[in-house]
This record gives structure tokens, sequence and C-alpha cells, in this order.
């Protein structure tokens, strides 16, 4: 089994030079946060730098940890344009990692929060350097990856999340920077 139904990939969403163009803009435009957060009342620093925007009212956390919403930037809200148009869905949010080089990481999840709702769609775009995106299967441990190269969008189906563990692990010959944006539809609270 391997999750080839549950992830599209589409190759070049923007070209080499509208990449670097953009991942300079993020890098420069961002206000990256140092970022801390608990888990059981100890306190970490997160593996990499990242910020929250969203339409308002949409709140998000992952490991019991709330995020600070920002507004969109006038470059967030085109990238986010530009893929609604392409896949005819509609996002309220998005996640924007820095991993500064190939230390930054993030570990084995799924993006399975309550406030995505049971079947979360996600569109996640690369920025920079390339990177290698894991998966393991949650029942029979299979396991894979596909390396991510700048200007790549991935497309993780609902279904992805239900079967599979995915990651970007620590790449210690890297020296180079990489963004990812992953545009999540939020249930707004009641």
């Amino acid at each position: 089994m391997t999750p080839d139904k549950e992830l599209r990939i589409i190759r070049d969403f923007y070209d080499a030079a509208e990449s670097d163009a953009i991942y300079r803009r993020l890098l420069q435009e961002q206000n990256w946060p140092d970022n801390c957060y608990s888990v059981a009342g100890r306190e970490f620093t997160l593996p990499r730098l990242q910020t929250w925007h969203a339409d308002p009212g949409i709140v998000y956390s992952y490991s019991n940890n709330l995020l600070k919403t920002r507004p969109w930037t006038p470059l967030l809200s085109d990238i986010r344009q530009k893929i609604e148009q392409f896949l005819n869905f509609s996002f309220n949010s998005v996640l924007v990692n820095l991993y500064r080089n190939g230390d930054d990481y993030v570990g084995w999840h799924a993006d399975n929060e309550a406030e995505l709702g049971p079947q979360p769609f996600i569109a996640s775009l690369t920025l920079g350097a390339t990177r290698q995106f894991a998966f393991r299967h949650k029942k029979t441990a299979e396991s894979g990856s596909i390396l991510l190269t700048s200007g790549m969008l991935l497309i993780m189906q609902p279904d992805f999340q239900h079967h599979w563990l995915h990651s970007i692990p620590v790449d210690q010959k890297l020296t180079q920077g990489r963004i990812n944006l992953t545009f999540r539809r939020v249930i707004a609270p009641k």
C-alpha cells in the first residue's frame, strides 16, 4: 500500500524564477518569531520558525498549543488565490514554516486536529531548498518519501491524514533554507 491516491504532486506550480522571488520576499517580509511551546508543563523551542495566518475568527492549535493568528499579507493572499483557483477549493488559513537549514525539521505527525474536521484537505507549497517528505503508514509501518522541490505543490487528500504519518526529517548536509506553506480549511469555532 502506498499513498499514491492520497497524494497529488504538481511540479513547477511556480517556475524557478517565481519560486525564488516568493521565497526571498517571504524570508524578508514575514515577522518570524522565536517559537516556544509548552507540553506537560515544560517549555520547548520549535525546531523551525512559523507563522499562522487566517480569516477573522479562525483559530488553530496543535499539541494543545494555540497559534497566534495573524492577518493575511498581500503576498500570502495572492498565493492563496492562485492555489484556490487551481484546485477549485477554498482555504481560510495557512501555516508558514521556515526551515532555516537541514537542522530544522518536523517530526512524525498527521494533520488531524479536530479544527480541521473529519476530512482535512491540505495544499502544501514548497519554496527554497529541496527537502525530503517522509511518510509512514499508521497500521502497516510501510514507509517511503518524496523529494519536494521549490515551486512544487503537494496535495494531501483527506484519507492521507487518516492512514499515514508524515515528517520533514533532519538533513545535516543541507545549509539552505526552505519555506513551506500549508493551506487548510479550519472549522470556525461556534
